[in-house]
């Protein structure tokens, strides 16, 4: 069985993610390469495509209610 092609990048991150990501790598005994590249499949996988469940249009009218009722929203939630 081949290995896939790969490609070589260097994100600058979050220190603190970055120590968490690391961490979580040694704790599973898993490579920082195959947390990383869970991380992203799911990310694509799951998060991509829900963002997409909901018409363009309809997020913006709501967030325009929202920042147009903020006080009332503030005070209801009191």
């Amino acid at each position: 069985m081949s290995t896939p092609p790969t490609r070589k990048f260097t994100p600058e991150i979050d220190a603190k993610l970055y120590d968490e990501f690391v961490a979580v790598a040694e704790q599973n005994g898993q490579t920082r390469r195959h947390v990383l590249e869970e991380a992203l499949r799911f990310y694509l996988r799951n998060v991509v495509p829900s963002q997409h469940l909901v018409r363009r249009e309809v997020m913006d009218a709501f967030e325009q209610s929202v920042a147009r009722n903020r006080d009332l929203l503030e005070r209801l939630a009191k």
